[in-house]
């Protein structure tokens, strides 16, 4: 079976996509049977173990992403390829050509909806715009032979916008990367962080939808016996005394460290489409404090951490607290195991290779043994 992804969600320092395809293109890549072909944007036309650039400009202001402009060149490289089905994995011109790859190939077409669209619009241009978008999203993934959802929440709005034949698939963890023996006793100390300190943590891009302001009152709230410690691109130049920022994008392995080195993480975001960093944490070994908004709540349940009122410092701060009335190491062992359990990547590539297989319409489905 030969797989094709096609997408332009990636990027040097993008996320949960770029992490999803990588870790599905390493997996399947060693599979006997199994070819996998990512088609992606660059700045120029490179192939290199099966991962193909497409020439694309950059997109002002993108934080690296690439937006593709011309069509041509994303259907011919999928029409020398002849994939026995395509996966897409954004919503713009990449989906177009996969569609006329269909058309021309007789191949089957998979869209994942990892972004919200009508959502992405809103908060940038209002409400105006979004009925034009939610149509827009209902017309495209229509077309598609199956829809795949990284959360039921996702289902949910294409449901309602008329899509059918909608699953939800999880994402998955890097359960080697991510793990409590990467923790570092010496961290603090680098960091000069107070040793007694309760450590939190928040690692991603501090986009306005992650709402870090949040959590920055709700540490004015907690207090010097508590300290944050920020990770990622984009973070914020001003804050408490009892915060500290690595403003830039960290390898896995760096935000490894950190995360398994804190005791919590603490997520204010309210419109994740899934949340892989509270995966990541839930592999390190450490509960979780998130908002009870987005996918959330389908990830984090009393025996993991703690869910609060979105948009609301205090109530942070109050879940933190009652967190660490109760045994958070317990809470943190058994995140490691909830995540063992149900979300390593080699259970995500089972999952797909049943979704390939359905479309294709076979009935022995591959299972993975990686």
């Amino acid at each position: 079976m030969h797989i094709a992804d096609i997408t332009m969600f990636y990027a040097p320092a993008s996320g949960g996509v770029r992490t999803y395809l990588d870790a599905k293109h390493r997996r399947l890549s060693r599979l006997p049977g199994i070819r996998h072909s990512l088609l992606i944007p660059g700045s120029d036309r490179i192939v290199q173990d099966g991962i193909y650039q497409v020439p694309s400009p950059v997109l002002p202001f993108g934080n690296g992403f690439r937006f593709p402009i011309r069509l041509a060149p994303w259907c011919n490289i999928l029409h020398s390829l002849k994939p026995d089905v395509i996966e897409v994995g954004d919503p713009y011109l990449t989906a177009w050509a996969a569609l006329d790859a269909r058309r021309q190939l007789d191949v089957p077409v998979i869209g994942f909806y990892h972004s919200d669209l009508p959502l992405l619009v809103r908060n940038r241009m209002g409400n105006w715009l979004t009925p034009n978008a939610e149509a827009y999203v209902s017309r495209l993934y229509r077309n598609f032979d199956r829809v795949l959802a990284p959360s039921q929440i996702m289902a949910n709005k294409l449901i309602e916008l008329g899509v059918d034949n909608v699953f939800v698939q999880a994402l998955g963890v890097d359960l080697q990367t991510f793990n409590p023996q990467h923790r570092d006793p010496g961290l603090r100390a680098e960091l000069g962080i107070d040793p007694d300190a309760h450590l939190l943590i928040f690692a991603g891009r501090g986009s306005r939808e992650k709402n870090l302001p949040v959590l920055l009152d709700c540490m004015r709230n907690l207090g010097k016996a508590w300290h944050l410690l920020l990770v990622g691109s984009q973070m914020p130049s001003q804050v408490p005394d009892n915060v500290t920022v690595i403003d830039h994008f960290c390898p896995g392995a760096e935000v490894a460290r950190y995360m398994a080195s804190a005791d919590a993480l603490v997520h204010a975001g309210d419109q994740e489409t899934f949340g892989l960093v509270i995966l990541e944490a839930m592999a390190s070994g450490i509960p979780v404090v998130a908002v009870d908004a987005g996918a959330f709540s389908e990830l984090v349940h009393d025996e993991v951490g703690i869910l609060c009122q979105p948009n609301n410092p205090h109530a942070m701060a109050d879940a933190v607290r009652e967190l660490f009335t109760h045994n958070p190491a317990q809470h943190g062992r058994l995140a490691r195991q909830h995540a063992e359990r149900h979300y390593s990547w080699d259970r995500v590539v089972q999952d797909l290779l049943i979704h390939y297989h359905a479309v294709l319409g076979s009935e022995q489905p591959v299972v993975a043994h990686v």
